[in-house]
């Protein structure tokens, strides 16, 4: 019985492709962007907004973390800039 059915199944395989069913129109255009704006409505609902503490604590963490990888990057750019002037003799006077 098992062979009849890999032979039934090999068999219709190979008369093509099948042809899948017909699927449900696409929503229209209009009704897409109205769902969209109901998503987006929806998501803006849940966001909480902070409170002026934690609004102020928020900004005093950015600001100190901005002043930090700007030191590190004044640090980098200094010594990069002497190495580059150490390894190709930057104090080379060229006067005639």
């Amino acid at each position: 019985m098992s062979e009849a059915l890999v032979t039934e199944t090999a068999a219709s395989s190979s008369k093509g492709p099948v042809k899948k069913a017909a699927k449900p129109g696409k929503p229209g255009l209009f009704s897409r962007i109205a769902l969209f704006l109901r998503q987006v409505i929806g998501e803006l609902k849940k966001v909480v907004t902070p409170t002026r503490k934690e609004l102020i604590n928020y900004t005093a963490v950015v600001l100190v973390f901005v002043v930090i990888v700007m030191a590190i990057v004044t640090v980098l750019d200094l010594g990069f800039g002497q190495a580059v002037l150490w390894v190709f003799g930057g104090n080379v006077n060229i006067e005639q």
